[in-house]
C-alpha cells in the first residue's frame, strides 16, 4: 500500500499584482511551493508526491530548484484547464491498481501542520472521503437575490483546507465523471459520485496565500 500527494499550483497569481504566480513567491527566502512540498516531506519520506503545474511556468520551477538546491523527489504532471482536470493529469500518474490514500493540497498552502496532514490520512482509511475545516469566527450575513441581507448561524457553516484525502480507487473513480462547474474542489467531485464526506479538524495558520496580505502574514508565520 502506498500514499499519495497531489501538490496542485496552477495559480497565475493575478491578485498579487505582479508577473511571477504566487506559488514561485519567496517567504523567509524560499519559494512557497518549495516550502509545501518540504512539510509534505517532513510528514512522511514514503509519500509520494505528484506536482502539477502549468507546462509553461515548469522550467522556471525547474530553474528555481537549481538555484535553491532543492532536492526533494516528486513526479511533474501538466496543469489543465481547470482543477479538476489538473487533479485528472495527477491522477494520471498513479497505477490504476494502486491501494492507499491520495491526497490533493494547494500549492500555496505551505503552513498545513503535520497533525493534520496525519488525521486526514489516517481518517480516509476509515472513511474514504476526509477534508479539514475550521469554525467560522466571524458574523456571516446571506445576500439574497434582491439585495436583501440576513445573518445565518454560523455554527452551521466550516471554511474548508486541504488536504482533502481519499482512498485513491475512489477519487480515480470520481474523476471519470464528465466535468461541470459545480466541481469547485475534490470533494465535491467525489460527493457528486455519490459518497460522503467526513470532517475533521483543521488548521488555522493552513492559509491559502493568494494576496499581499497573506504574503505578509506567511512572513510573521515563518
Amino acid at each position: 500500500m502506498t500514499d499519495y500527494i497531489i501538490i496542485v499550483a496552477g495559480g497565475k497569481g493575478l491578485r498579487m499584482g505582479g508577473e511571477v504566480p504566487k506559488q514561485f513567491l519567496p517567504i523567509g527566502g524560499i519559494p512557497v511551493l518549495m516550502r509545501t512540498l518540504m512539510r509534505f516531506r517532513q510528514y512522511s519520506a514514503d509519500l509520494q508526491i505528484i506536482l502539477v503545474l502549468p507546462r509553461g511556468q515548469q522550467g522556471y520551477w525547474q530553474e528555481l530548484c537549481r538555484q535553491h538546491q532543492f532536492n526533494i523527489p516528486y513526479q511533474l504532471a501538466d496543469g489543465g484547464r481547470t482543477r479538476f482536470h489538473s487533479v485528472q493529469n495527477g491522477l494520471a500518474l498513479i497505477p490504476d491498481d494502486a491501494e492507499g490514500v491520495v491526497g490533493v493540497h494547494d500549492g500555496v498552502r505551505p503552513f498545513v501542520s503535520l497533525e493534520v496532514i496525519e488525521r486526514c490520512f489516517e481518517a480516509a482509511r476509515i472513511h474514504k472521503a476526509v477534508v479539514p475545516v475550521i469554525p467560522i469566527v466571524e458574523t456571516v450575513r446571506k445576500i439574497d437575490s434582491g439585495q436583501a441581507t440576513h445573518t445565518v448561524p454560523r455554527d452551521d457553516y466550516r471554511l474548508v483546507q486541504t488536504p482533502q484525502t481519499f482512498d485513491i480507487q475512489l477519487l480515480k473513480a470520481a474523476n471519470h465523471q464528465p466535468y461541470t462547474d459545480m466541481f469547485t474542489d475534490d470533494a465535491s467531485v467525489v460527493e457528486a459520485y455519490g459518497h460522503r464526506i467526513t470532517l475533521v479538524d483543521g488548521n488555522r495558520e493552513n492559509i491559502k496565500i493568494t494576496t499581499p496580505y497573506d504574503l505578509r502574514l506567511a512572513e510573521v508565520l515563518v
